[in-house]
């Protein structure tokens, strides 16, 4: 029997440890994270901005980049993903959400946040109906969809020639990043723990600083105030490097950006609000009502200044200065008894509170003309610069400034 020479053996088991490639331990490092960013970068720019959302165009090299790389790197099918992201923007914080944190719990989606992904895939009805408009070509059909667990296969093979036994290592990391970063972050804490901007519809939230390992998609609160932008910062100090890259492509003809968040402009105060002030109101809502929110906040504000140094309990104005800007559905419960006994002891607070829903119910109020709700802005700004509440006075005035 052929036995080979303890050369020949010694050398096939150093390739076995340590592969193709010498590098040390920070070299290994570093190439995890990039590769794994190049993941985060393929998820943000093409699964979620071009793909679900339609923000965007991409040109064929980028799409069939990202594409390959998301075989290799996750696995996901394309039309499986959009699908079930889509249906979370259409079931958002309901029992048919695939994984609102608001329903199945914090823990649930933190941790579990891949088995209800792989859940949520098999749902054929899912994937009918809002997979729609995903790529449908040769390749697509014959390769990633019908063999998707095959491209994570070849990248465990590429680590452990490249790097022998701790390629295992590097391709458990590569593996575990969307599940971790997308399925359990983005998609838990994105709809639990951190700040908000604007008031949407749902419990969507910023946890800013992770924008460089998540690629943007920790600005949650922006994107799904406007899901159809390209670009999800709205804030000076908020970093999206996936808008850095998008833009990069932009100025080589690789992408082409469809919409970007609305920016309110003010310019010369009109004498009273018109259609154009209501255009501005209605184009703008989320914007508007978030300066509208900082003056309540101030007006909180305001009322502790003048009540610490008489020895008051400021414990009812402090829940209301957190609480009180936000839509009544959004309020814990275990804070409304504390915020309706806020506003019955500072009229102030009551009426820049009843005036925000009035305001809120503009654009709401889909049975109403355009003339009927120019009256009623105009009644709205009247009542509020005759109010006597500064910070009421001085949104109106504002207000007026507003330009579509």
């Amino acid at each position: 029997m052929f036995l080979p020479e303890w050369p020949v053996l010694h050398a096939a088991l150093e390739l076995l440890a340590h592969g193709l490639w010498d590098l040390s331990w920070w070299q290994i490092v570093l190439y995890t994270l990039v590769t794994t960013h190049i993941t985060i970068a393929s998820v943000t720019i093409f699964l979620h901005r071009t793909q679900a959302h339609r923000a965007m165009d991409l040109g064929a090299i980028p799409s069939h980049f990202f594409r390959f790389w998301l075989w290799l790197g996750t696995g996901m099918v394309t039309k499986e993903w959009v699908a079930i992201h889509r249906k979370h923007h259409a079931k958002c914080e309901t029992e048919d959400d695939p994984h609102s944190p608001q329903t199945r719990g914090i823990d649930t989606v933190l941790w579990r946040g891949a088995e209800l992904y792989r859940e949520e895939a098999k749902n054929r009805d899912t994937v009918a109906k809002f997979g729609h408009g995903t790529p449908d070509d040769w390749i697509e059909r014959n390769l990633y969809s019908r063999y998707s667990w095959q491209g994570v296969g070849l990248m465990l093979i590429l680590n452990i020639a490249l790097f022998g036994a701790i390629g295992l290592s590097v391709w458990a990391v590569q593996m575990l990043w969307i599940p971790v970063t997308a399925a359990g972050v983005i998609n838990g804490i994105g709809h639990y723990w951190g700040y908000r901007n604007f008031e949407a519809p749902d419990a969507s939230t910023n946890i800013s600083p992770w924008g460089v390992l998540i690629g943007g998609e920790e600005l949650h609160n922006n994107h799904h105030t406007y899901p159809t932008a390209a670009k999800f910062s709205v804030k000076k100090y908020e970093f999206d490097i996936g808008w850095v890259y998008i833009s990069l492509m932009q100025k080589i003809g690789w992408a082409k950006v469809k919409k970007v968040p609305p920016k309110l402009r003010m310019g010369a105060v009109r004498p009273v609000a018109d259609e154009k002030t209501l255009e501005a109101l209605i184009a703008n809502r989320y914007e508007v009502m978030a300066r509208y929110g900082r003056e309540m906040r101030r007006a909180c504000k305001d009322e502790i200044a003048l009540l610490r140094d008489r020895g008051h309990d400021l414990s009812m104005l402090k829940v209301a200065r957190r609480w009180l800007h936000r839509d009544v559905e959004r309020v814990p419960a275990d804070a409304r008894p504390q915020l309706a006994a806020a506003r019955e002891a500072h009229p102030v607070l009551d009426t820049m509170a009843v005036m925000r829903e009035e305001l809120r119910q503009m654009w709401l109020n889909t049975s109403h003309s355009r003339e009927q709700l120019t009256a009623e802005l105009q009644a709205w700004c009247r009542r509020a610069e005759e109010s006597g509440i500064a910070r009421l006075q001085q949104f109106a005035v504002g207000l007026r400034s507003a330009h579509a």
